[in-house]
């Protein structure tokens, strides 16, 4: 059984010209990676462990909102342990025979990557568990009293899933981790760090000033410091001779529609809903994404974290509610949680 197409081989000396321009942006070792300190400290400890045994890695469950740096950190982990990365996404494993594919064309130590481990069906994620515990996969021959079950053996590989809810996961899958790290969104500074790399990668003639100002409105994001960079770096080389000062990236994130808190439209249309429709709360997600015209499950895994993280939302019991914060960012009167004015 060959591999399905969308497993990705990333050899980690070199970087394919099939993959996209965001792979060139990443960083490849640990010392170039930006933030995440203490999973990043962790991870260079275990795989470092691992090489000087010669045995693969423990398996890793890597988990945290949208763009944080999780295929990075499994890029990265690849290419220290000196082998290959196998990439695919939950969704993509339909069958066991697409499970099987992918396992037994891995080589000795290599890493399975899959993105949206919790979206894995209940048929894959249980032929997985022994492949990850056993080294072992089970091909069943023949129907009813004539089946017959032959077990096909597995090299030793690493799997590092990635889930952005990990709350989905099955007891007996996140069991089945031995190391499980969750990634947080980024600071200011970091994140100023990183797109004074990633424009230094892409040419563009940035001031020091301009990565400050970009770093405010990233959401804590690299993946959205590095589209907002893109972005600017356009209408930069459009409208103002390519340079791009804090007063350009003002002027360019406005164009965008970004703006001071690093808010786009479905941002300030959901805590506006919040405000404006339902008297700043609380209601059910359900409802809230049918106001704004937005599925629920990019509500909760896309727009809310940062909105929860930053104090501007809030998860209760009985609903979402929008908090003092939010009422001062468009300048609304708060009326706090009974309705008086304050």
């Amino acid at each position: 059984m060959s591999a399905m197409p969308d497993d990705r081989l990333i050899d980690p000396e070199t970087v394919p010209e099939e993959v996209p321009a965001e792979l060139g942006l990443r960083p490849g070792n640990f010392d170039q990676y930006v933030g995440q300190g203490r999973v990043k400290e962790n991870l260079r400890i275990f795989v470092e462990a691992a090489r000087r045994r010669g045995e693969p890695l423990d398996h890793v469950l890597l988990s945290g909102p949208p763009g944080l740096g999780k295929t990075t950190l499994a890029h990265i982990v690849a290419t220290e342990l000196g082998v290959r990365l196998h990439v695919t996404s939950g969704p993509a494993l339909e069958k066991k025979g697409d499970l099987a594919g992918i396992l037994t064309n891995l080589e000795a130590n290599d890493v399975l990557f899959i993105d949206e481990v919790h979206r894995l069906s209940a048929v894959v994620e249980e032929n997985l568990y022994p492949a990850m515990e056993d080294r072992r996969f089970d091909v069943v021959i023949g129907e009813g009293v004539y089946a017959r079950s032959y077990p096909i053996e597995l090299k030793p590989f690493t799997l590092v899933g990635a889930t952005t809810r990990a709350g989905l996961l099955t007891s007996p899958m996140r069991d089945r981790f031995g190391i499980v790290e969750h990634l947080e969104f980024y600071s200011a500074a970091e994140l100023a760090q990183i797109i004074r790399r990633s424009a230094a990668l892409m040419n563009v003639h940035l001031a020091d000033d301009a990565a400050t100002a970009l770093s405010h409105r990233c959401r804590g994001t690299p993946r959205v410091a590095n589209r907002l960079l893109r972005r600017v770096r356009d209408i930069a080389e459009v409208r103002f001779e390519g340079m791009v000062t804090a007063e350009v990236a003002d002027l360019a994130l406005a164009q965008l529609d970004i703006d001071t808190a690093g808010f786009d439209r479905m941002d300030r249309r959901l805590l506006l809903a919040l405000i404006d429709k339902f008297e700043g709360g609380p209601v059910g997600l359900d409802t809230l994404a049918a106001a704004i015209g937005e599925e629920k499950q990019s509500v909760e895994d896309v727009y809310e974290p940062y909105l929860l993280k930053e104090g501007y939302l809030k998860r209760t019991h009985r609903g979402r509610v929008a908090t003092r914060r939010a009422y001062l960012h468009f300048d609304r009167p708060y009326g706090g949680p009974q309705g008086t004015l304050l």
